[in-house]
């Protein structure tokens, strides 16, 4: 019998660790972030996996220009986990970031310094601004570089690529040259996206869409002067319109061949309505409008009250849209120019298959300079634009309707850019001229609509006409087929996760224009083409290959004038070409980076083609879409197999964060606060392929399942204190121990599908439930008993501790792609370096876990039945009847309870004194009377008064006391 007197606690096998229950991850990351840089651990890992199979993920490049915002950390811990649980599963994964350098919002932003200064950068020298553009870029490379460091993202920081570095320019007008060697790019004029603002075509990527519920829209009256209808003859043809501003360039009237048309009479004084007789307005009234019938209704709608609706209007002429071909209108401002020759030409009537009854009047008015469905309506009739409109969104100052008399104080207002609300409204100088006209019969300015703007300078933007250089999208190919059709072809044979983004991707590609190339700016790559002047582009490839070489030595800054001969070579008269100046779109940078990063060798780790492209879902009409249209006209198909996209991360009420609303998280304080793991830990948590949420009441939420993956890790080492062994020296293992390993087995197959498919939202949500469900609340607090109590040489001890190795063991790497820097915490605390045994957990595999059988029905009853025992005892433990279960007497029915298990082995699972069972469906609890044992405090009859021992208390003690 052992000394009832001793103290007993310290005979208590309790947990030890160092590894503490507060994280501080903000002080403790930037520790761990240094050590892996001290061993280089991204070359560590690449030599570990020398010669495995490869997955590639491509880095789409973010721009380098500001801080990391919360998208970028998204998108970049969706990367790394990518490249993390593919090297764990035992893929060679390397992971090169890169940057997207050239472009407008750099350009801008230094633009922005000389306009503070009051300077004009076009007198600056071409070659100094790109410098200071360049420079620019590099600083926010190397900003972004080391915060993206700081969440935990693993790669080859020191050698990233840059679209500014000179191969990279090189590489890009190199598969430039590709396209143009191939007859693969024409120069042409069409409508396209235009800022006025930034004075630049811009790609639809870089257009955004914002609702407006104040835009102009007015109706106007062309005169009919010419027509197969005799009744049509001096009648009105009726245009809707929400841009007043094109007015002036129109060229045409479009009407759709099946739709039906009614002429309709309106007798109100057959005179101009003076400007007092109607408060909206100075309104014109005719005789005779002709509209869309479906039409009739809105169209006197909009028009003064005492027209709506009138008892005198009628129908003089019924007839189809194919009725009015040969019909020819007069430009409303063809009184007002009488001597000019573009206003006094004839205005077609011409069928457009565009023309719906949708909305408007059922008739278009057509102006080639700034529609698309008008030019190529206008182009197919020999109709040509006129190129009216300047690059900053005003007229010209020689365009015929300003006139003379438009040049003092008021053509100064006339001459605002075009889309502003002073020149474009119902009052503004178009609306004026065409009201003094008697044309304008309607004009308000409450029009809703979505109307494009650009998301740099947020102006908007309009539809101009201008020479670019193009790649057509129907051409047909060398060797088979049209862009458009390869595109299509391979979107339908690349994994598109989630699914929808195929469609998306593919109406895009399916319904888009010829790709504009070319951009009107100085920081970008050149469109290094010689032109004749009859628009035909020099195809030598021994000239593209001079152009390469010296933009390989010198970047873009080698594309200049006065080296125009040198490239050209004898070959060519210098005289007989004009160097291009516009500069590549930046999709096209971007959609080249598979070429000078995947198959330059310059990092020999990577291979053509990628695995897998992941951005955002934005990235459906940007990268992945220039991506896929680079490398199938230049290769044949696309340089990605899969294609992951993810949503944007709104406010904790949803909304889309925004500066001014001051509801934008920036993951830097995040990390300030809370640390990058619990960064990484949000991003993985919520379903990232839709939009989701961020907010402090979301990252406390997180905080809390990121302290229960910790306390779980922390209860592992301590109860691992001192542990050597493995499964060959468990001995035979316990039912309950078979039973978790399965369990083990069970989320590995789940945690390697999960990951297999990237969905890590639910590898992430299987890790936090089996550690929270299965361990933490049901195996550790059933065996708590038994490590703290059992002697060394417990049998079940020590096949506890043999199972908790090998929990820990796959838990840590399992946990190491989320919780990178607490993974190492955990894996450093148990294995210190230590000589030839410095490691980390991230140069570890996947875990090889055994398939244990076990009677899965039996424990689904078990843990059911526990449930309902710990529910009967917690209202006594409310009333404070028990403190502890382990007071606690239960009866459970009989009927519940499965073969073969003992009444002893129900109260270890159930942690009360004793169980005994009934015949009754019930649960039923009463207070033990036995005495509670002075070291295991288990209520037990072998306990002859309360503090005594009970008999394996005593056994253990007295074996302590023997060995000392």
């Amino acid at each position: 019998m052992s000394d009832q007197s001793r103290d007993l606690k310290d005979t208590v096998f309790l947990p030890k660790t160092a590894f503490p229950m507060k994280a501080g991850l903000p002080q403790k990351e930037p520790g761990i972030e240094a050590r892996w840089r001290e061993i280089d651990l991204y070359a560590k890992l690449r030599e570990a996996r020398s010669g495995r199979e490869k997955f590639i993920l491509h880095d789409g490049p973010p721009y380098a220009n500001g801080d990391m915002h919360i998208g970028h950390a998204l998108n970049h811990i969706l990367k790394d986990t990518v490249c993390r649980t593919q090297n764990l599963m035992g893929k060679d994964a390397p992971y090169v970031p890169g940057w997207d350098c050239h472009g407008l919002p750099i350009e801008w932003k230094v633009e922005e310094k000389y306009r503070k200064k009051k300077l004009n950068k076009d007198e600056v020298p071409a070659k100094e601004f790109r410098a200071e553009c360049r420079a620019y870029a590099q600083q926010w490379v190397d900003t972004q570089r080391e915060q993206l460091k700081r969440l935990g993202i693993m790669g080859d920081w020191d050698n990233p690529y840059l679209t500014m570095d000179f191969q990279a320019e090189a590489t890009i007008v190199a598969e430039l040259m590709k396209f143009a060697e191939a007859g693969n790019l024409y120069r042409g004029s069409k409508p396209i996206m235009w800022s006025p603002v930034e004075k630049t075509a811009l790609a639809e990527a870089e257009v955004e869409y914002e609702d407006l519920t104040d835009s102009p829209q007015i109706d106007v009256a062309f005169e009919i002067v010419e027509s197969a209808v005799p009744e049509l003859v001096g009648a009105h043809a009726v245009i809707w319109t929400t841009t007043p501003w094109t007015i002036p360039v129109n060229q045409a009237l479009a009407y759709g061949a099946d739709v039906e048309y009614h002429l309709i009479r309106v007798d109100v004084a057959d005179r101009f309505i003076q400007p007092d007789e109607y408060d909206s307005a100075n309104w014109s009234v005719h005789g005779h409008y002709l509209v869309a019938k479906e039409l009739n209704g809105t169209f006197f709608g909009r028009m003064p009250s005492e027209l709506q609706g009138t008892s005198e209007a009628k129908i003089v002429w019924k007839g189809k849209g194919s009725d009015l071909a040969g019909t020819i209108a007069k430009h409303p401002m063809a009184d007002r120019f009488p001597d000019s020759e573009f206003y006094n030409k004839p205005r077609p009537f011409l069928e457009g298959d565009f023309v719906t009854t949708e909305s408007g009047t059922g008739l278009v008015h057509m102006s080639p300079d700034h529609g698309e469905d008008d030019f190529e309506l206008c182009k197919a009739n020999g109709i040509n634009p006129v190129f009216a409109v300047m690059d900053d969104g005003r007229y010209r100052d020689d365009w015929e309707w300003l006139g003379a008399d438009d040049k003092d104080a008021d053509g100064k207002e006339r001459r605002r850019a075009v889309i502003n609300k002073p020149f474009n409204a119902p009052d503004g100088p178009i609306c004026s001229d065409l009201r003094e006209a008697g044309a304008l019969l309607s004009a308000s300015a409450d029009y809703a609509h979505s109307y494009p703007h650009s998301w740099r300078s947020k102006a908007k933007v309009i539809y101009r006409c201008t020479p670019q250089w193009f790649v057509p999208m129907d051409k047909d190919l060398a060797d088979g087929g049209t862009l458009r059709s390869r595109a299509m072809s391979e979107i339908e044979r690349v994994e598109f996760i989630p699914e929808k983004g195929q469609n998306r991707i593919g109406s895009m590609v399916e319904g888009r224009p010829d790709w504009v190339l070319s951009r009107q700016r100085a920081w970008g790559v050149p469109i290094t083409l010689f032109v004749k002047p009859d628009g035909t582009y020099l195809q030598d490839p021994e000239v593209n290959a001079r152009v390469v070489a010296a933009v390989t030595e010198e970047g873009v800054d080698a594309w200049d004038e006065a080296r125009k001969a040198e490239f050209l070579g004898d070959a060519h008269n210098a005289q007989d070409y004009e160097m291009v100046t516009d500069i590549l779109d930046v999709w096209f940078d971007s959609g080249c980076t598979h070429a000078f990063v995947l198959e330059s060798g310059r990092w020999p780790d990577l291979q053509w083609p990628a695995n897998l492209y992941l951005e955002g879902s934005d990235q459906h009409r940007g990268w992945f879409q220039s991506s896929l249209l680079q490398s199938c006209a230049t290769r044949g198909r696309a340089p990605y197999d899969q294609v992951l996209t993810h949503g944007f991360t709104m406010d904790k009420a949803g909304k889309k964060m925004s500066k001014s609303l001051g509801n934008t998280v920036s993951p830097l304080k995040v990390m300030e606060q809370y640390g990058a793991d619990i960064v990484r830990l949000w991003a993985l948590s919520v379903d990232f392929t839709e939009d989701h949420r961020i907010g402090d009441e979301i990252l406390k939420g997180v905080g809390d399942q990121y302290r229960r993956l910790r306390n779980t890790f922390r209860y592992l080492l301590g109860a691992l204190d001192g542990f050597i062994g493995d499964m060959s020296d468990a001995g035979e293992i316990p039912e309950l121990e078979l039973y978790v390993l399965s369990l083990l087995s069970e989320l590995d197959g789940k945690l390697r599908k999960a990951a297999d498919e990237y969905d890590f939202n639910t590898y992430t949500r299987l890790l936090v439930d089996f550690c929270n469900e299965d361990l933490s609340a049901f195996f550790f607090d059933i065996r708590k008993d038994t490590l703290y109590c059992d002697g060394p040489d417990s049998t079940t001890r020590n096949a506890y501790r043999t199972v908790l190795d090998l929990l820990f063991h796959a838990l840590v790497r399992y946990a190491a792609p989320v919780l990178v820097f607490t993974a190492e915490e955990v894996w450093q605390t148990r294995y210190p370096e230590d000589g030839e045994q410095a490691g980390s957990v991230h140069l570890l595999e996947w875990p090889s876990v055994p398939a244990v059988p076990a009677d899965r029905e039996k424990w689904s009853k078990l843990r059911a039945l526990r449930e309902r025992v710990t529910e009967a005892i917690e209202p006594l433990r409310r009333e404070k009847t028990i403190r502890s279960s382990n007071e606690a007497v239960v009866t459970v029915p009989a009927n519940a309870v499965p073969d073969g298990v003992s009444d002893k082995q129900l109260a270890e699972l159930f942690i009360t004194g004793a169980v005994t069972r009934g015949q009754g469906d019930d649960v039923i609890v009463t207070k033990s009377t036995d005495s509670k044992c002075g070291r295991c405090w288990r209520l037990l009859p072998d306990v002859p008064e309360d503090g005594a021992l009970c008999g394996r208390c005593d056994s253990v003690v007295s074996a302590m006391d023997a060995a000392e």
